[in-house]
């Protein structure tokens, strides 16, 4: 496939699905790091290390945006599949607020539990889930309840649902929207600069009016990006006219990157840690992020449309693991942090221990859950698909050899395709 050619409606993008693995095992690796990065984290060891402020500042602006971005675009191609707006909501609400409500009972108390540790509290493990996870208000320095790191889960079915609502309520006007949307941002440069602008605007004019913190009801200027974004992605997944513009304005794109990416790591060095900048300084910091996040997404979906766009045998359990690996990771990380920095390891073996023992405790969740029927829905796969009777599936193989299948429900191969293509996130309609 060239660079400028769109991809075919209904086709599945194997591009998206490795650009989201990438993402999420990025994220895991950044998260590892945030322990021995200068920053505040859950957990942190005695010496932080400046030498990571420049490439963690290099990644903080876009990792999160580039995820709602995908979001929105696998989002799309659910719906195009589900039947309509209220069985896609439905179909987002148990595959996000399931996992959600399951990870703040039973994988975010772990994490919470060494966050009150920290501060003193002398009961163990059961005592604490128990008793004194389940209260409201601050206990020992924390406020409860809390999701931690599933609020971006939270954050995705909040805008899901919202979307799914206006759908039904307005479905033939949003779509011309986006449509005209994508007409305009798809015509010389506008792609590029026009967002830039959009997002930057929103973010100074809360920067100095609203505080910068995670909440749902509280985050607007988070809102302000990932919702637009998000809104973005789900427009580009039926608008084939985008992919090249976005072929046309990804090398420009990544020289916006460069120049926002220099801002960032000199006001980082500048004003480490806590150290709060001049307003001015502050304002230009916030919009170089703006304008880093987006100008990352569009060569990264150049990336994933011109280069990584290919099917590979590891493609499906990779993408059908991330959303598992996401839930279990950030506990993992806590924990195996409390237990092994008494040890005083060196930071390469202590990065080491931690990034493997991380990794060893996903897969092996992964694993337990692709085979233990009632937990796949908990830690976010697709239910198990009931067995087919040996005689039902050999003449299924045997249609499907010889076209019958195509020609029997008027099919063509993109839109079988189509089927396989991932739900927003985590990617699980995959079969196992």
């Amino acid at each position: 496939m060239s660079a400028a050619s769109p991809m075919i409606q209904g086709q599945r993008h194997y591009g998206m699905d490795w650009l989201r693995i990438a993402a999420f095992a990025l994220l895991i690796v950044y998260h590892v790091a945030m322990v021995f990065a200068p920053w505040a984290w859950v957990i942190k060891t005695p010496h932080s290390y400046p030498a990571l402020i420049a490439p963690m500042a290099l990644l903080t602006p876009w990792r999160l945006p580039l995820l709602f971005a995908v979001s929105g675009y696998a989002s799309r191609k659910l719906f195009d599949r589900s039947g309509g707006a209220r069985a896609f909501a439905r179909s987002r609400a148990l595959r996000l607020l399931v996992p959600l409500g399951f990870g703040m009972a039973a994988v975010v108390p772990l994490e919470m539990w060494v966050r009150v540790l920290e501060t003193g509290y002398p009961h163990n493990y059961l005592h604490f889930w128990a008793i004194d996870y389940w209260r409201a208000g601050s206990f020992y320095g924390r406020e409860f309840p809390s999701w931690e790191h599933l609020w971006f889960v939270a954050y995705l079915a909040t805008y899901t649902l919202l979307l799914a609502a206006l759908i039904g309520w307005r479905g033939a006007a949003v779509a011309a929207w986006l449509d005209r949307a994508a007409a305009w941002l798809a015509q010389g440069p506008r792609l590029l600069w026009v967002p830039i602008a959009g997002l930057a605007t929103l973010r100074l004019a809360l920067l100095f009016v609203v505080p910068e913190r995670q909440g749902l009801a509280s985050d607007w200027s988070g809102h302000s990006q990932y919702v637009p974004i998000f809104l973005f992605g789900f427009a580009l997944a039926g608008a084939p006219q985008l992919w090249p513009a976005i072929a046309r304005l990804w090398k420009a794109a990544l020289g916006v990157a460069a120049i926002a990416g220099a801002v960032l790591v000199t006001v980082e060095l500048a004003w480490p840690g806590t150290a709060i900048p001049p307003h001015a300084w502050m304002a230009l910091d916030r919009a170089a992020r703006v304008a880093m996040a987006w100008s990352m997404i569009v060569a990264l979906f150049h990336v994933a449309e011109r280069w990584w766009n290919r099917d590979h045998r590891w493609r499906k359990p990779l993408a059908e693991a991330v959303f598992p690996f996401y839930i279990v990771h950030h506990p993992a990380i806590v924990l195996i942090a409390w237990y092994t920095l008494p040890l005083a390891l060196g930071p390469f073996a202590e990065f080491t221990l931690l990034l493997s023992g991380t990794a060893l405790v996903c897969f092996a969740v992964y694993a337990a859950g692709r085979r233990i029927g009632w937990l796949r829905p908990l830690i976010g796969l697709a239910s198990k698909p009931a067995a087919i009777a040996p005689a039902a599936a050999q003449r299924g193989a045997a249609f499907e050899r010889d076209g019958e299948i195509a020609a029997l429900v008027g099919l063509d191969a993109a839109h079988r395709g189509a089927a396989d293509d991932p739900p927003a996130m985590d990617a699980h309609e995959v079969r196992a």
